[in-house]
């Protein structure tokens, strides 16, 4: 997977290739976008991040710990069920 606009590529194209290095807020932005996975509003959870920033956290069912299971919906319950209930 490659995010739309890779900004090491853009430093050694750049005049001198150092720093600083002026970028686009537009090319931030398709990265932010691109980056920003879409989920169902029930399987997220707003946490605060590093530095107190809000964050979000996809929440799913914990694993099990023994056995072999596959993660699906049962009775419109996201949850892990064994193999051979499969």
């Amino acid at each position: 997977m490659n995010l739309p606009v890779d900004f090491s590529y853009k430093v050694k194209a750049s005049a001198g290739g150092g720093y600083p290095t002026q970028i686009s807020a537009s090319d931030l932005m398709k990265n932010f976008v691109f980056a920003a996975l879409e989920v169902d509003p029930s399987l997220v959870e707003q946490t605060t991040g590093q530095g107190g920033h809000p964050q979000r956290k996809l929440r799913l069912p914990a694993a099990p710990t023994t056995g072999t299971h596959v993660l699906g919906v049962k009775a419109g319950v996201l949850q892990w069920i064994a193999t051979e209930e499969c």
